[in-house]
């Protein structure tokens, strides 16, 4: 019986007898599975998310002031968020209610922002109706919020995304609602609402309700009810469904793991037969091993943590291959590939923050875009926006920034720049390489001269170290050169030599190495290869 989202069993998956199939049928399967892989968005995209208030300010930024009346308030752009005091009449934080004006269409002014990096899926924070500028408590899910446009504006959107070849995923809040959301308020008021059901209500409740987190703001919704799941995402007209309609490709889901995987699996099916080939993506803060059951991928914290642990030094290059190894063994490099690798977000202090050296913050980007998954970079990330927590995460994009000559988006867009042209950095299989210091792994593909070896050294000092490349295609001879700088006549570069490789690494450095081509009309020992 299936037991995964694609129709295949555990036992299939890990059957001995499938892994060591004669060899013929080993190179058929990797040649599909790259093609299957190809053929699917999800894997390896590259995900750009927004904060829509804090992306981009209106085009009218005078008349947006008019959505706002008090206790709400809006900023000037250049200001910076700051942590705030309980507004009791309100229920919620000051910061929570400090709005900088930014909404659908100021997003849709920037969309050549994300092609400068070659982002090709846009990914929104919830813009349902709500009263915070966060979104995360929704008073309609089937609204837009009037500060940030309407339904009709985001289609718009959804046309402007895809006419450009790209994709668009929004935010979806389903384990609960604010507490101004219309069901709520007639269950709080009439004992005898049908709505009374929909919620978790009695004197038990510290506030009268339970609350996710026991956030007063926040009712947690019984999706256990038949209704309740009708209206999120089982029914035609449910907030999944309805959305799908409207053009955009997928959804991420808040607090996924407080859903369960059983309804999970349930709310993805739903998405999948409303739209084949779109995304339910879950946050979830575990390690991703065993959620391919119920997601496409999830949110993949577990490998921020792996990496944000070697770029601060708490790890060496050996253990965090072993825990990289570990994490793609164990979740299945498919799973792995449609999850978001994600170094910053809304939720975390900004990378900037934790990784305070720029050059370190280079191995950080690079690492996002080169091991499996989809890179989730957050807005401002690729010019080293600071900020602690939630605010200070969540200031207005630093447009300033911008412009050529600045070296972190000089270098994150030319780290992507390169991703595009590297098939296996999007789509291929990774081997980590046994080291003593370095940490080292291969992107492989069904074509060997697609090949690309990841080196890194977080030593204080230079490391040179010879490895065993892993892969039986490369032939004695190849040579591998710096893809960054792959014009240059004088980039780093190295051969391989009847399987073996030797490194030598500056310190603090990354490099990502791919195969020099065989001069045409020349002889090539790749001749046959395919």
């Amino acid at each position: 019986m299936s037991d995964k989202l694609d129709g295949t069993s555990c036992e299939r998956r890990y059957s001995p007898f499938v892994q060591h199939a004669p060899l013929h049928a080993n190179i058929v399967d990797h040649t599909d599975r790259i093609a299957a892989r190809e053929a699917d968005w999800r894997a390896g995209a590259v995900v750009y998310q927004v904060f829509v208030d804090r992306f981009a300010p209106s085009a009218d930024f005078a008349a947006k002031r008019a959505h706002y009346s008090e206790p709400r308030r809006m900023r000037e752009w250049n200001e910076t968020p700051k942590q705030g005091h309980f507004v009791h009449e309100a229920g919620v934080w000051s910061h929570e209610i400090d709005f900088w004006g930014g909404d659908l269409a100021s997003v849709r002014s920037k969309l050549d922002h994300l092609q400068a990096i070659n982002a090709n899926v846009l990914y929104l924070n919830p813009i349902h109706l709500a009263y915070t500028n966060h979104k995360y408590d929704a008073a309609d899910y089937l609204e837009v919020s009037p500060d940030y446009g309407t339904r009709a504006e985001l289609r718009t959107l959804i046309t402007e995304v895809h006419a450009r070849g790209m994709r668009i995923v929004l935010d979806g809040v389903f384990n609960h609602v604010g507490r101004r959301h219309r069901f709520f308020e007639e269950a709080m008021r009439n004992p005898n609402s049908p709505y009374r059901a929909w919620f978790f209500i009695g004197s038990q409740y510290p506030n009268g309700y339970r609350g996710w987190a026991d956030v007063s703001n926040l009712p947690d919704l019984q999706v256990e009810r038949d209704e309740v799941r009708g209206h999120l995402w089982l029914d035609p007209g449910s907030a999944v469904r309805s959305y799908l309609r409207d053009g955009i490709d997928g959804w991420r889901l808040d607090v996924a793991s407080d859903i369960g995987p059983h309804f999970l699996r349930e709310l993805t099916r739903s998405a999948h037969g409303e739209k084949p080939g779109s995304c339910v993506i879950g946050e979830i803060w575990n390690a991703p091993a065993g959620w391919d059951r119920s997601l496409d991928g999830i949110l993949n914290m577990n490998a921020r943590m792996i990496l944000l642990d070697y770029c601060n030094a708490r790890a060496d290059g050996p253990t965090t291959a072993d825990r990289l190894r570990d994490m793609v063994d164990d979740a299945g490099i498919e799973f792995i590939l449609r999850c978001w690798t994600t170094l910053e977000n809304h939720d975390t202090e900004r990378l900037a923050q934790l990784v305070p050296d720029e050059m370190v913050r280079r191995i950080a980007h690079t690492l996002q875009a080169s091991l499996p998954g989809c890179p989730n970079l957050y807005y401002g990330q690729e010019v080293g926006a600071a900020g602690g927590a939630d605010p200070e995460n969540r200031a207005p994009m630093r447009w300033d920034l911008v412009h050529d000559g600045f070296p972190e988006w000089d270098f994150v867009r030319s780290l992507y720049e390169a991703r595009r042209h590297l098939r296996a950095l999007a789509k291929g299989d990774v081997v980590f390489l046994r080291t003593k210091k370095l940490l080292a792994f291969l992107r492989t593909t069904d074509r060997a001269l697609e090949t690309c070896l990841i080196v890194v050294n977080m030593e204080d000092t230079e490391v040179e170290e010879t490895v065993s490349v892993r892969d039986g295609r490369i032939m004695a001879g190849t040579t591998f050169k710096d893809a960054l700088d792959f014009e240059r006549g004088d980039a780093m570069h190295f051969h391989v030599h009847m399987g073996f490789a030797t490194l030598k690494m500056p310190a603090h450095s990354v490099r990502i190495f791919r195969v020099v081509p065989p001069t045409v009309g020349q002889h090539s020992p790749y001749k046959r290869m395919v």
